[in-house]
């Protein structure tokens, strides 16, 4: 199985510097990322280690997630996923972590029921390669089937 690469460029201090974000596999792009507007609630055109968990949850579990509809007998017509991360202050240790996680998906699938689908869902949660890499972090799941 492959590595994937990422390269952060940082100058200054945390409250005053900011970086720039390299996805170097893909080669897509290269973001801003700054600490004061990784901890405001208005991001301000820059993308923040959250955000990019967020990217890597919601598509790591899509994927988990079609594996196993198909594993229970249906079809993933549609998957539509948000992984929503968290940042606070840790009282325990100081500074911050991740609070919580909150993932959400809206599926058309045909081949399964409601109690097939949510039962793929939670299975999806507990199996995809970046739920297992976050365990230390409340992941909670909104699953439901659209028509």
């Amino acid at each position: 199985m492959p590595t994937r690469t990422a390269r952060t460029a940082w100058n200054g201090t945390l409250e005053e510097g900011s970086g720039q974000v390299e996805l170097s596999s893909s080669k897509v792009g290269t973001y801003e990322v700054s600490f004061p507007k990784r901890a405001a609630d208005e991001a301000g055109g820059t993308t923040s280690p959250e955000e990019l968990i967020a990217a890597a949850h919601s598509s790591c579990f899509a994927m988990q997630l079609s594996a196993l509809i198909a594993q229970a007998g249906g079809t993933p017509e549609s998957l539509e996923v948000a992984a929503d991360v968290s940042l606070g202050p840790d009282s325990a240790n100081g500074g911050f972590k991740l609070t919580g996680i909150a993932l959400t998906v809206r599926g058309e699938v045909t081949g399964l029921d409601a109690a097939g689908f949510e039962k793929a869902a939670q299975d999806a949660k507990a199996g995809c390669p970046v739920s297992k890499a976050l365990t230390g972090v409340e992941i909670t799941l909104d699953a439901a089937l659209v028509s």
